[in-house]
């Protein structure tokens, strides 16, 4: 299960009980620039490798943000 958090212009990821903290001007420019609305609706990916924000039109690889 994956849970998304946001901080600021930060994202925190929760996945098995790790905790990843993210820049989202090191991701995302369209998250930077989304209301907290946007950002807040999402979709985990029914395989649980990605997030869909249909908002703002984004796509991230929840593999690659918990490498960063």
């Amino acid at each position: 299960m994956v849970e998304i958090e946001f901080n600021n212009d930060d994202m925190v990821i929760l996945k098995n009980g790790q905790r990843k903290v993210v820049d989202l001007k090191v991701v995302s420019s369209k998250l930077l620039d989304a209301s907290e609305g946007e950002r807040n609706l999402y979709r985990i990916s029914p395989s649980g490798y990605g997030i869909h924000w249909p908002l703002i039109d984004e796509d991230l690889s929840i593999e690659k943000l918990l490498k960063l």
